[in-house]
């Protein structure tokens, strides 16, 4: 299969609004000044520009959004052990974390790349050590075809051609998102789970930091989401 280039980790930002500023450069260029001018107003009238729609709902409930996707993508796989919450040495033991990020706006301009206030990324990962390549190979491929079978976008699927063999999809244009990646060097298995951005309904103006960075996941087992 054709090596595609890793997204980076979930993140949401503003919408793109090249095609906006495309058509207001070719209005300027033929002389439509005003039309450009109507189309601003009407853009920032209706927040459409930079939007920060973002919907209500507790930390700990879009904590457990992301917990489930992850928890759902295990027992595809096909993992039998149990993980206990927390991580003792990152990239070597197995995790099972919550953690909380910013949102942003990129503003008018789409440059300005501002905090949220209030708005807030859940995002869930996990993983195993000492999975072997029979496991880990056959399960990234039953989950790349689930994952298809659901609606997702596949961004991309390596297969292990230069080593590691990873696994990326996105869906609702990339504000929920997915990644994995098996490193047969030291059979360790990695897993990720990134849910839309939302404003938390108890923050107060002058809390400090992304709102939910406290929760704590359940364990992670064989079907211990459903």
């Amino acid at each position: 299969m054709p090596e595609e280039t890793a997204p980076t980790e979930p993140t949401t930002t503003a919408p793109n609004n090249s095609g906006v500023a495309s058509f207001a450069f070719k209005a300027i260029g033929c002389g439509c000044a005003p039309i450009v001018v109507l189309v601003l107003v009407v853009l920032l009238a209706s927040g459409s520009w930079g939007s920060t729609d973002f919907p209500r709902v507790a930390p700990e409930d879009m904590a457990s959004r992301a917990f489930q996707r992850s928890q759902e993508a295990y027992d595809v796989v096909g993992f039998r052990r149990t993980v206990k919450p927390g991580v003792e040495d990152i990239g070597v033991s197995t995790e099972n974390t919550l953690s909380s990020s910013f949102c942003h706006d990129g503003g008018l301009t789409g440059l300005e790349d501002k905090t949220v206030d209030g708005a807030y990324q859940m995002s869930h990962r996990w993983a195993l050590d000492h999975v072997p390549a029979s496991q880990a190979t056959s399960g990234l491929h039953r989950l790349h075809q689930h994952l298809k079978d659901k609606g997702w976008e596949i961004t991309s699927y390596r297969t292990g051609e230069k080593g590691n063999w990873d696994l990326f999809a996105q869906r609702d244009d990339g504000a929920e998102r997915m990644s994995f990646t098996w490193y047969p060097d030291r059979e360790y298995f990695t897993g990720g789970a990134g849910v839309p951005c939302a404003y938390d309904p108890a923050w107060k103006s002058g809390d400090a930091g992304p709102t939910g960075d406290d929760q704590m996941p359940p364990a992670l087992g064989p079907g211990s989401g459903t």
